[in-house]
């Protein structure tokens, strides 16, 4: 026996914090039969003053000796990536100050020393992940090329002001620099799927753009041959051929530059056409700093995938859709956190994005639809009742009441306890008298994500209707946090339309009223 745990519910509420108990168990990937795991020397609370606050240990088979200590971290730890008897690389960080460390460890003579450190925000300055190899026990390891001095860094989001441009490169050991080797072309979206020789730097990479398809590629570095397509995938949304894709750009009142991906119909010419309704599809993310919140993410050169959860398909049916619109929440001085302005924030956000919108004379401000699934939920049922700037919202699988989630929520640590005024005024539930732009609830009827059970949405519903708001509620039978069945899908799907087509498109015939509807 390695360790008898507690239940996960004895843990202590705030970032960082942890049970005082052994946790992290993992096989180290460079022996035959080794389980390490980390312990924390501050009785599990982050708060504790301590030059260590984790502790790793590693057991040998025959597992009866002693575990021995490999190193200390000075952060909570995240992790370890091995590589050989010389090389592994530990992951240490604080969720609460949104930092994250790799540091050098040495197995051979336990010596710890820091690589980089970098803010869990800040996407420029993400390096990637360290390419691996199979070794001799069928596990993945850390390759290591140029005598073992450095490193191959795949990263495949890439980042950049340019937008997301995936790239590979070299990571000196001895100098802590990176090199980029390889970088997507602008115009596309390429990505390395595999190393396939990392000394011949022979790749595998996903190349694709808003037109194409995503197909596969074989390329190399060295030898300055064509790339080679070993895939032929066709278009499976012959619909969506001739839809229009772009990123947008804008900044909202207080100067954070902000984005979203905008869809506008095959054929449509705003001069002739006229302003379409539109989609807005959304989920907050909180930001320590302006700088990080500002930064371009994602790439107008990806092809369109539709899931069942996204707005997109909309498209089709005469409207502009407004995806990934950026919802930032950041920390306005190092004395606050980023919720403590949450709703104004909000409000900036969103009349940023229908600002911007009317401007380009794609988008009729008086008739535009917010919506979002969990977070992006609660996010809308906000934005309903703070602000007048919608005709309809669609809020999935959402919590409202953030009473019910006392010991904190998304990145929000602070109890309930500690912060009444903080959790009243942010929940949406508290202003349902408020709410009186037609709002659609979906929930699963079996949710079990953490806060999300379906109370939230039943509740909901019968707070707006009781003040005599339009409001209608659909419970997706056997569903959980993200739907599955078919039957359910197709309903959500109309429901979602039927709601848009009437209180938006044509928002000039509502009829107020509220319904309950189980879908079968």
């Amino acid at each position: 026996m390695l360790a008898d745990l507690p239940s996960a519910e004895t843990a202590p509420s705030g970032n960082d914090n942890v049970q005082n108990v052994a946790r992290a168990f993992e096989w180290r990937d460079d022996e035959a039969a080794t389980v390490v795991w980390c312990m924390p020397l501050d009785s599990g609370l982050i708060k504790t003053k301590t030059d260590f606050h984790d502790a790793v240990f590693a057991l040998s088979a025959p597992f009866t000796g002693q575990p021995k200590e490999l190193f200390k971290t000075q952060m909570r730890y995240r992790g370890t990536g091995w590589g050989n008897s010389t090389l592994a690389l530990v992951n240490e960080g604080l969720t609460g100050k949104q930092l994250t460390r790799t540091n050098r460890y040495n197995p051979s003579t336990g010596q710890l020393e820091k690589l980089m450190e970098r803010n869990t925000t800040d996407n420029y300055s993400n390096p990637g992940n360290p390419v691996t190899e199979k070794n001799q026990f069928g596990n993945d390891v850390i390759k290591l090329i140029d005598n073992g001095n450095k490193l191959l860094m795949n990263n495949t989001t890439g980042a950049s002001p340019k937008g997301d441009l995936p790239f590979l490169a070299t990571f000196d050991l001895n100098t802590k620099k990176l090199e980029i080797i390889w970088r997507c072309n602008d115009g596309y979206f390429e990505s390395v799927v595999r190393v396939l020789n990392p000394d011949k730097l022979e790749l595998l990479t996903r190349k694709e753009n808003e037109k194409e398809v995503p197909n596969y590629w074989i390329k190399n570095l060295k030898v300055k041959i064509a790339d080679r397509q070993i895939t032929g995938f066709t278009n499976p949304y012959p619909q969506m051929e001739g839809v229009s894709k772009q990123k947008i750009k804008y900044k909202r009142e207080d100067g954070v530059d902000l984005t979203g991906d905008l869809y506008l119909p095959k054929g449509y010419d705003p001069k002739k056409d006229g302003k379409l309704p539109v989609i807005m599809w959304a989920y907050p993310a909180e930001f320590n700093s302006a700088a990080d919140a500002a930064q371009i993410r994602g790439s107008e050169h990806r092809f369109t995938y539709i899931g069942y959860g996204s707005p997109i398909c909309y498209v089709t049916q005469g409207y502009a859709i407004l995806n990934n619109a950026e919802m930032p929440i950041v920390a306005t001085d190092k004395d606050k956190k980023p919720n403590d302005n949450f709703i104004d924030q909000l409000r900036m956000n969103a009349e940023a994005a229908i600002n911007k919108l009317d401007e380009m004379g794609v988008g009729d401000r008086n008739r535009v639809a917010v919506g979002g699934h969990s977070y992006g939920a609660f996010m809308t049922a906000n934005l309903l009742a703070h602000t007048n700037l919608f005709k309809a919202g669609i809020a999935r699988s959402g919590a409202y009441n953030r009473t019910l989630t006392p010991f904190g929520f998304q990145n929000e640590d602070r109890t309930y306890w500690q912060a009444p005024d903080l959790y009243n005024d942010m929940s949406p539930f508290m202003s349902a008298d408020k709410i009186k732009t037609p709002l659609l609830l979906v929930h699963g009827e079996l949710d079990n994500n953490t806060g999300t059970f379906p109370i939230q949405s039943e509740r909901m519903f019968n707070a707006i209707k009781g003040h005599g708001g339009t409001v209608k509620f659909v419970l997706l039978p056997y569903e959980s946090h993200g739907y599955a069945a078919k039957e359910n899908i197709l309903h959500l799907l109309y429901e979602q339309y039927a709601w848009v087509e009437k209180y938006v498109k044509n928002a000039d015939k509502n009829v107020p009223g509220g319904e309950k509807q189980k879908a079968f």
